[in-house]
């Protein structure tokens, strides 16, 4: 089998996530207390495949550098390539920009954001089997007119792939997932920018299908989680937390209840609280007089005092005190949320880095 690459896509602007994305790249936002580029890249790992590049911005480019300065493997430090796309001028551009990176291997496209059930160890298989020049990964979705999709024929070959139609001929919308040989590469310089003045995959994998190349689809089963949006985000914690999290009490629990599947860091001090799992309590992090609900992450270094939070995200190093009820909220680093008076029965808080509220 010949040795394949991977291309992580980690730059663009992240529209969808402001204001979030105003200061880091969505990316790096943590579900149960770890950033979604590292899931991504532990299903690159557990595909055998190591020599991963990593597509910045600029505006970004050096947190997500620091972050994965962090990151390890089964306890062994993995490094990356990094590749700087000045301008989100599309996937296949980042393809186009990633060249020298590539150059002739075979390579599989992630885009850093998404999530999918089972990794993707069979589905590289699957692509050298059966010598295969695009494998495109596709999800059945209530709503295709969101979604580029694809048309397939009987045998499952890619006959037309169309962004974002108004009258959707199927409902196999495209994950960010892709698996390409190098003739893509030959597709990418003949297609021409779209209406968005973009570089599109989808173009380019058109084209390899108007010159016979072997285009197939691989459609999901399991789930897929594109964590662009607030509520994608909150989903893909909870199903992480769901899966994947198994009980573990490392830090001090006093006068305390701990029930379910909960992993509290070594750091992390609980005091007359109650945590229901599936929860996770970050290094260094404080709960005091407070309940912390089920499908919730407390980031590392937070305090939380007098409050309850339910099926949150809460990022590092921010602080809650004496709010009644937090429910399907994602707070951004270093947030401060303080109750001042008064009774409220639940709010939902979608706040970036820094911000300060005050509840009265």
């Amino acid at each position: 089998m010949e040795r394949a690459k991977a291309l992580i896509l980690s730059g663009g602007k992240g529209t969808r996530l402001r204001p979030f994305t105003y200061t880091f790249t969505k990316q790096l936002i943590p579900v149960a207390n770890r950033p979604i580029l590292y899931f991504v890249i532990d299903d690159i790992l557990q595909a055998g495949i190591e020599d991963i590049g990593i597509i910045i911005a600029p505006e970004t480019g050096e947190e997500v550098r620091k972050v994965l300065s962090e990151y390890t493997f089964e306890n062994k430090r993995v490094s990356f390539n990094f590749i700087l796309q000045e301008k989100p001028l599309g996937l296949a551009h980042a393809v186009k920009t990633a060249q020298d990176f590539l150059k002739d291997s075979p390579f599989v496209m992630f885009l850093g954001d998404n999530l999918i059930e089972n990794g993707i160890s069979s589905y590289v298989d699957r692509f050298f089997t059966e010598n295969l020049d695009a494998l495109i990964f596709l999800k059945e979705v209530d709503d295709p007119t969101r979604f580029g999709v694809a048309v397939l024929d009987d045998e499952g070959n890619v006959k037309k792939l169309i962004e974002k139609p108004k009258n959707p001929p199927s409902n196999l919308a495209l994950v960010g997932v892709y698996i390409f040989s190098n003739k893509i590469h030959d597709a990418i310089k003949i297609i021409k920018p779209s209406w968005r003045n973009e570089l599109e995959i989808t173009d380019a994998i058109d084209m390899m299908v108007s010159k016979k190349n072997s285009v197939k689809a691989q459609i999901l089963e399991g789930w897929w989680l594109d964590t662009g949006k607030k509520d994608e985000i909150l989903e893909a914690n909870r199903v992480v937390l769901d899966e994947r999290i198994k009980r573990e009490i490392l830090g001090d629990v006093v006068d305390s209840k701990i029930i379910g599947r909960v992993q509290v860091a070594s750091s992390a001090k609980i005091e007359r609280s109650e945590i229901r799992g599936p929860a996770v309590i970050g290094e260094g992090a404080v709960v005091v007089d407070s309940f912390i609900g089920p499908y919730t992450s407390i980031g590392d270094r937070c305090y939380i005092s007098k409050s309850e939070i339910e099926h949150s995200v809460i990022l590092e190093e921010s602080r809650i005190f004496a709010v009644a009820r937090i429910d399907a909220s994602l707070i951004g680093r270093r947030a401060q949320i303080i109750k001042k008076q008064g009774l409220v029965k639940a709010y939902k808080f979608f706040i970036g880095d820094d911000a300060q509220v005050e509840v009265y």
